[in-house]
């Protein structure tokens, strides 16, 4: 039987932590936000530990892109319309689901 990672690894709850601080108009990258919870190269588990959180959460999960500066979801996912909105509605510019790193990047 596996373990319910959400609750048994310990790196889940710095990498929520990580993720609560990127302020609000800003985005970090799934790499970005494992170096900055001490797991360089642990992009893969960021994204995992997000896709796990439940729906009603309140941690700013929609800040977190990938490394091209891209929404990761599917264009035509419910997922990927929801970030687009939460991201835009903080005053991100996202077009065609690009992000500008360098303009928005924490």
């Amino acid at each position: 039987m596996m373990r319910d990672e959400r609750v048994h690894n310990p790196a889940y709850e710095l990498i929520w932590q990580v993720v609560a601080a990127i302020p609000p108009g800003k985005v970090a990258t799934y790499g970005q936000v494992a170096q900055m919870a001490g797991m360089p190269g642990a992009a893969r588990m960021v994204g995992r530990c997000l896709s796990q959180l439940p729906s009603e959460t309140k941690l700013p999960w929609f800040r977190v892109i990938n490394a091209r500066g891209r929404v990761s979801l599917p264009v035509d996912s419910e997922g990927y319309a929801k970030q687009v909105v939460l991201l835009q509605e903080e005053g991100v510019v996202v077009l065609n689901g690009r992000i500008s790193l360098a303009k928005f990047g924490c």
